[in-house]
């Protein structure tokens, strides 16, 4: 992606311009991009927004530790998919999954109802052409004015990267599975 914003330091001048719904994007090679957005979704949960959480990628049933937490919290959080693409045994199956799932990611976001609505993991179906890009980008424009959208996954495409208000590239420096150290509990899941 290779975009080079300006610093924000002390000496950048305060925004003056009114709050409104951002959207941003967690993309890049590195870890931590569903862990930021599920950072984001804690905060605004802390501050008693109303918050939705969807992964396009985990099955329904997924029972893994942010499922676990955000159960116990009350945070909704739901799995749209049938596992990671690349081990599935039907793909077409596993784009009707992504499709039926953004239209409900879509009736959250055009509700009103929710402060923040993540959609962890939205660029597996966007890049494999299982949810229409247009279709995501009228669905920011047509958001209501206060309602923030997260969006995470590698290979952001671009027009979304200049549609987002805030885009953050996760850079991988180096990862334990190089060295052969497999997915670890609290950590991966």
């Amino acid at each position: 992606m290779d975009i080079e914003a300006p610093p924000i330091s002390r000496d950048t001048p305060k925004p003056q311009g009114a709050r409104r719904g951002l959207v941003i994007v967690h993309t890049g090679n590195g870890k931590g991009k569903s862990t930021a957005a599920f950072g984001l979704a804690l905060r605004a949960h802390g501050r008693g927004k109303v918050v939705k959480v969807y992964q396009f990628m985990k099955v329904p049933s997924a029972r893994f530790g942010e499922h676990r937490l955000f159960e116990q919290l009350g945070i909704p959080i739901e799995g749209l998919g049938d596992g990671f693409s690349w081990k599935s045994r039907d793909l077409a199956h596993s784009a009707q999954l992504a499709l039926a799932g953004w239209e409900k990611a879509r009736a959250s976001i055009l509700s009103g109802e929710y402060f923040m609505v993540v959609l962890d993991e939205i660029m597996y179906p966007l890049r494999y052409g299982w949810i229409e890009l247009d279709a995501v980008l009228d669905v920011l424009r047509q958001r209501p004015p206060a309602v923030h959208v997260v969006l995470t996954g590698r290979n952001a495409p671009a027009e979304l990267v200049e549609r987002a208000d805030t885009v953050t590239e996760m850079t991988l420096v180096k990862h334990h599975f190089q060295q052969g150290v497999p997915a670890q509990r609290g950590i991966e899941d």
